[in-house]
């Protein structure tokens, strides 16, 4: 076991770099641009590394674990490791910071807290897929509150202060249901309260109380992954904030909801994930359907393709919940494949933006002659995300349908009824898709706008398409690379808490 802190420093690297950015002078913004690119580099370069020497594909267990006593009056303890769940989210979460960095660009007013913020923001993402304690994921888990809040009340649309609020609402209010879960689990069953992950999924709980604090965890991850009816923050952010931002969001914050319904309700409460798991496929189900059905209603753009997430976390919802290794597999394949989806298709709304200052489809029309570099990229993203065979968006539904069908746990008319529901979602995703591209690139309505010219993307831009695309083919073409991260340590979470009963 290597011995050296590596995610020690991935956690205080990028927040303790960025508080050197208001040392710079007010009006740096190019000097600050850089800095922060390359505060992101280095730590993704040195997660890389460090993964790529240290950490062994094999091994299920937890790695480059680290235990130290960090708060003596509280007993609080500061520990961090990583498994075969929480590589892929961390890998993903450096490689997006780092794009979203290189988006943020355009913005310079306030650059040093606006950048700060982002490095802030990827502490917190690190810390939270790392945490082994429950103490310690509950406060990574609130740092990234702060940041998200300031990003969007100062950087965002004409309605960021609305935007701002519901979401500090919603978010916050839930971070106090995670709270009392972490609080209740440290607390019971012990003279010597600990929040130790390990401990506590070795704990057996009453029957009653499992259900309780799986109700308690379920609407603090329910509010971000999201899943419906508490999802209404997210086309409201979304809609507003700056899409630098909304890279992040769509990214890597929705995805910790997802990671936090993994590690902690099905690991430390397999019974009552067992019980309400019929009950979260039912939902995952009717949102695929409601998400679609609502998304070609939306004449913001950005709110559009806010509610494909919605739809597609509804597949992420039914591989979790199928608890069958085939569809978590795949449930954690669609955690990777929509962070790089989702993070583009943003970007990309973003850059149009930049550019013809419209942000409603009824207002656009007849971009693809003046901007065919962003029409191109637009067009094969949409495709990955309405799940075009050989690209990843394919491989992480195909594999959740299949593990759903093939699961043992469910009855046969319920798992048809649920993969013709699926199946119907499938069917929706490329009509408000590609009714999203006719809007926007086809037609003549700005091309016979007076004085209208556009620049189509530029180096910058290209080079964060390409990148975002580049993973979504790749894994289209190869799954295996992803699979080969979490597979082991499913089966051991699988066999160890479900097939026993």
């Amino acid at each position: 076991m290597n011995s050296f802190p590596w995610l020690t420093i991935f956690v205080v690297l990028p927040i303790s770099a960025g508080s050197l950015i208001f040392l710079f002078p007010h009006r740096g913004n190019k000097v600050i641009r850089w800095y922060t690119l390359y505060i992101c580099i280095l730590e993704f370069l040195l997660m890389t590394y460090a993964f790529a020497y240290y950490f062994q594909l094999n091994d299920p267990l937890r790695q480059l674990t680290e235990n130290y006593k960090w708060i003596s009056f509280f007993d609080f303890y500061w520990r961090l490791g990583i498994d075969g769940l929480s590589i892929a989210p961390i890998l993903l979460t450096g490689f997006i910071t780092t794009l979203a960095t290189l988006a943020a660009w355009p913005v310079t007013r306030d650059s040093r807290l606006f950048h700060f913020l982002m490095l802030a923001m990827y502490s917190g993402q690190i810390g939270l897929f790392s945490s082994q304690d429950l103490l310690l994921f509950f406060i990574m888990w609130e740092l990234e509150l702060i940041p998200v809040y300031l990003l969007l009340s100062m950087w965002g649309g004409k309605k960021r202060l609305y935007s701002a609020t519901k979401f500090i609402l919603y978010t916050a209010g839930s971070s106090a249901f995670l709270l009392i879960g972490a609080l209740g689990i440290a607390l019971y069953g012990s003279n010597e309260p600990t929040f130790n992950f390990e401990t506590s999924a070795n704990q057996s709980y009453p029957v009653a109380l499992e259900i309780l604090f799986y109700i308690v965890f379920l609407i603090a991850f329910a509010v971000k992954l999201p899943i419906i009816p508490f999802h209404t923050w997210l086309p409201d952010t979304h809609g507003e904030a700056h899409y630098s931002t909304c890279m992040l969001l769509a990214g890597i914050l929705l995805k910790m909801g997802a990671y936090g319904l993994i590690r902690i309700n099905m690991e430390f409460l397999p019974r009552a994930h067992s019980i309400f798991s019929p009950f979260l496929i039912t939902i995952g189900a009717i949102q695929i359907i409601y998400a679609a059905s609502t998304s070609p209603g939306q004449r913001n753009l950005k709110k559009r393709i806010a509610y494909s997430s919605v739809s597609h976390m509804g597949f992420l919802i039914i591989g979790i919940c199928s608890i069958n290794d085939m569809g978590l597999n795949g449930a954690v394949l669609q955690i990777v494949s929509h962070g790089f989806i989702g993070a583009a298709l943003f970007f990309l709304a973003g850059t149009g933006y930049d550019r013809t200052r419209l942000a409603y489809l009824d207002d656009m029309g007849g971009l693809a002659a003046p901007m065919p570099k962003i029409f191109t990229m637009f067009t094969i993203l949409s495709l990955g995300s309405l799940a075009l065979p050989g690209m990843s968006g394919f491989f992480a539904e195909f594999i959740i349908f299949f593990g759903i069908i093939t699961g043992p746990k469910y009855l046969l008319l319920s798992k048809i009824v649920i993969t013709f529901i699926m199946a119907v979602g499938m069917i929706l995703t490329p009509i408000y898709l590609l009714s999203m591209l006719r809007q926007m690139f086809y037609g003549y309505k700005l091309l016979n706008a007076p004085n209208c010219y556009f620049f189509d993307a530029g180096p910058r831009e290209l080079f964060v398409s390409i990148s975002l695309l580049l993973p979504v083919i790749g894994i289209g073409i190869y799954p295996d690379f992803v699979f080969s991260l979490s597979v082991d340590k499913i089966e051991i979470l699988l066999s160890n808490y479900f097939y026993s009963f």
